[in-house]
């Protein structure tokens, strides 16, 4: 054996020992235990848009329901605790072993990604695997469900869709008929890239989709970033905040007016930087170096951001494991 594999071998037997005692003392560690509640609704039928008669279900008393069925919903640990000291023969709180599974297997991949810190390995070639393909399978299912089952197949074909699988779907228009024929047409062409020959085909609705894209982009980005920015920069220098009393609020008032002055002081400068027109010298030279500390200022918050937004994220993994995994914290009081 490679001194790798007498390494994880150590590693693993020092985390199975440590899991095997955690789990021996106080209530334990890493379960999910569920509440069954009965659900029951009746329909009403009611009139829709331009006429259409439309079912809404509602919560009703259970004789009246002409839908049931049981739903298990997820509860804090104590509540399971305290269910089983009032009647230990109680079964509407009990342990969920799906979830269970599914929570250990979350721990799992958790430590398997975080392996990587050590070398690279079979576990984390494991996670990584399985985090791609059910991702991929996950979108695809949403995209089935969500788009072409309401939307293509609701349009082209809505008595069968309504019968079988959305009885509230909405009848479509003849506009939205058509665009969906051209958006199934577009569909075909792009999975003709499969095929063995005709590979071109699948260009132009790749084409179509990029041209679309951008022009819908441009706009937003118009609006949202150039406009906005313009806007932002030509408010007052000088902006007046009143006060509860009717007054000026002075102090609201000089923050406001330093604010916009410095709005204006950075737009300015930062265009003058990439002024090449002219050489930087003097007045000029002084607003480009101006410039480069807004420039700098800027990156470096949004890098700041950046990277709190990934210690958040393995801030929130920690807590995972450590409250969810191990129990071995309570922040939320969820067993105490």
């Amino acid at each position: 054996m490679t001194r790798q594999g007498k390494t994880w071998l150590v590693m693993c037997g020092v985390l199975a020992a440590l899991l095997i005692a955690r789990g021996l003392t106080g209530e334990g560690l890493g379960r999910v235990y569920v509440k069954k509640v009965e659900v029951s609704l009746g329909s009403e039928q009611v009139a829709g848009a331009q006429g259409v008669s439309q079912t809404i279900w509602k919560e009703v008393p259970a004789d009246k329901a002409t839908m049931k069925w049981v739903e298990w919903n997820q509860v804090a640990p104590k509540e399971f605790f305290a269910a089983r000291a009032a009647n230990p023969a109680q079964d509407s709180i009990s342990l969920s072993w799906p979830r269970t599974i599914g929570l250990w297997l979350g721990a799992f991949f958790t430590l398997a990604i975080m392996s990587f810190l050590y070398a690279d390995n079979i576990a984390y070639k494991l996670a990584e695997a399985t985090v791609i393909g059910v991702s991929a399978a996950y979108w695809m299912v949403i995209g089935f469900w969500e788009t072409l089952v309401p939307k293509l197949f609701g349009a082209l074909t809505p008595t069968l869709v309504s019968k079988l699988v959305l009885p509230s779907l909405q009848p479509s228009d003849v506009v939205q008929q058509i665009s969906m024929w051209v958006a199934l047409v577009l569909g075909v062409m792009m999975l003709w890239r499969l095929a063995p020959r005709g590979g071109w085909i699948a260009a132009w609705p790749l084409a179509f989709i990029v041209g679309v894209t951008a022009g819908l982009k441009i706009v937003s980005h118009v609006e949202s970033d150039l406009m906005a920015q313009a806007a932002a920069t030509m408010q007052p220098i000088v902006e007046v905040v009143p006060s509860a009393t009717g007054g000026t609020d002075w102090y609201a008032t000089t923050w406001a007016t330093l604010a916009n002055a410095l709005v204006l002081v950075g737009v300015v400068c930062g265009l003058v930087y990439f002024l090449f027109s002219v050489q930087h010298k003097g007045v000029i030279g002084g607003a480009a170096r101006v410039g480069v500390w807004y420039l700098m200022i800027t990156f470096g918050a949004a890098f700041g951001f950046t990277v709190m937004g990934r210690i958040a994220l393995l801030a929130a993994r920690f807590e995972f494991l450590f409250d969810d995994w191990l129990w071995l914290i309570d922040p939320n009081h969820l067993r105490s």
